[in-house]
């Protein structure tokens, strides 16, 4: 990565001003690898290109309203953005016009937050002194060193700009694992309606890097505190002091918070862990002894899911992974289950086709969120998953595909057409095979066929 830089800057020449800037410096100060590395330069988007396709490098006119060209250089692509300083923001995401040819120091000026504010000569990448040659104007080296995120200028106006930087407020404290900067969050209260005009696929986006990183239940803190829980996901606010009764010492928000720390932070697994327990507030009941219960709280999660997930556009692989996971969620095998039991437990999974593992990898998470703090749920956990792993190591018929009878030659065998009645029989073949599954033989399930035609078909005497 750093050769194709250099090589763009002895194409573009040192007039070029070729700087590295944004969260390529920002990682590059804190050891972190990979991400775009997004340059800018004092040259317009014309000279730009001129000058790249001399080299015989491939432009890309990507945002050339902004002052934006992509040049492929080694493979990499690399956007390169005129110095620029943006007009008025009247759409809450983006300015109407923008002025090319400013200064650094104006360009750096227009970012969101001081440690997005910093810049680095192309020229110095290699220099071992390279971090005393960053253009720092706003200090942002200092909120790394202090781990805060703080907005660049007045963060009212920042926030006025752009709604969605207040969501990025969040999801970089989720992502560093760093504090918000107290001025900052305060503003994100009172530009909640620039923030409700961003587009549902952009908040979807952030929400899903907020919810993958390192201290998630930080940026979630942060999202009840700056009132975007309520804008974006208000589905949520009931879980808020939610009391769980006996089983948790947690109550469901923070119980919520602590699931998503415990799964590894896999997309599906940490919206899963978001949303797993929203039906919980609708189906709250206390007994004559105080006991607290939510019974059917998952069918109801699954409804409240499935909604919030279609509001904020979610990809439909993703949206069945989720409600996949929220649907099996409550499922808790015991040692006093029989094989056939969790036989029937890997055929549900294998119908909604989560895998053992996944919805293994979950549950621990789920019952280490319960908030003891201990690790007394891990052997428990093991010695079920090495039975449910066991048992399906052993091929057992999980869906009609696995019987050894087609449906085509069921129905030679019954000499009928197809119907309704295939699926029927099929799902009492599969049944009967949870407790005998080696049945599974042409000539261990003809009987059961026959006897299974005898009694749907045969008139009542």
């Amino acid at each position: 990565m750093i050769h194709a830089v250099c090589q763009l800057q002895a194409v573009l020449g040192p007039e070029s001003g070729l700087v590295l800037v944004g969260g390529a410096v920002r990682d590059r100060l804190l050891g972190r690898e990979g991400g775009d590395w997004d340059l800018a330069s004092a040259l317009m988007p014309e000279v730009v290109t001129t000058r790249a396709k001399m080299a015989g490098l491939k432009v890309f006119p990507t945002g050339i309203q902004h002052g934006t060209v992509t040049v492929l250089v080694e493979g990499h692509p690399f956007e390169i953005t005129t110095f620029r300083g943006d007009g008025d923001y009247l759409d809450g995401r983006h300015p109407v016009s923008v002025r090319l040819g400013v200064a650094l120091e104006e360009d750096l000026a227009r970012r969101d937050f001081t440690i997005n504010a910093m810049a680095l000569p192309v020229e110095a990448v290699e220099s071992p002194d390279w971090q005393d040659r960053i253009v720092d104007p706003f200090h942002g080296k200092d909120d790394l060193e202090a781990r805060l995120v703080r907005a660049v200028g007045n963060p009212l106006q920042r926030f006025a700009e752009d709604g969605l930087r207040p969501l990025r407020a969040c999801r970089f404290a989720a992502q560093l694992d760093f504090s918000v900067e107290e001025g900052t969050l305060l503003a994100v209260p009172e530009r909640l309606e620039v923030a409700r005009m961003v587009a549902m696929e952009r908040v979807f986006v952030e929400l899903t890097k907020l919810l993958k990183g390192v201290a998630a239940d930080r940026g979630l803190a942060l999202l009840e505190r700056s009132g975007l829980l309520g804008l974006w996901l208000p589905e949520l606010l009931p879980l808020i002091g939610l009391d769980q009764g006996r089983h948790h010492r947690l109550d469901a928000w923070h119980h919520t918070q602590a699931v998503a720390m415990a799964v590894p932070p896999e997309v599906p697994l940490r919206w899963a862990a978001l949303l797993h327990d929203c039906g919980k507030p609708a189906c709250r009941t206390v007994d004559e002894a105080g006991n607290v219960h939510f019974y059917g709280h998952e069918a109801q999660s699954l409804i409240v899911a499935e909604a919030v997930l279609q509001r904020l556009r979610s990809s439909r692989a993703l949206f069945s992974e989720v409600l996949a996971l929220v649907r099996h969620h409550g499922n808790h095998p015991t040692p006093e289950w029989s094989d056939g039991a969790c036989r029937r437990l890997l055929r549900r999974l294998e119908e909604d086709r989560l895998p053992l593992e996944t919805w293994g990898a979950f549950r621990l998470g789920d019952q280490r969120g319960k908030g003891w703090g201990d690790e007394a749920c891990v052997p428990q956990h093991q010695a079920l998953m090495d039975r449910l792993r066991q048992l399906a190591q052993a091929r057992p018929p999980l869906s009609p595909k696995a019987l050894a009878l087609d449906g085509r030659t069921l129905m030679a065998l019954l000499g009928r057409s197809g119907g309704p009645w295939l699926g029927e029989l099929q799902a009492h073949l599969l049944e009967k095979l949870m407790e005998e599954p080696e049945r599974n033989t042409a000539e261990g399930l003809e009987t059961w066929v026959r006897e299974w035609a005898k009694e749907a078909w045969s008139p009542p005497v």
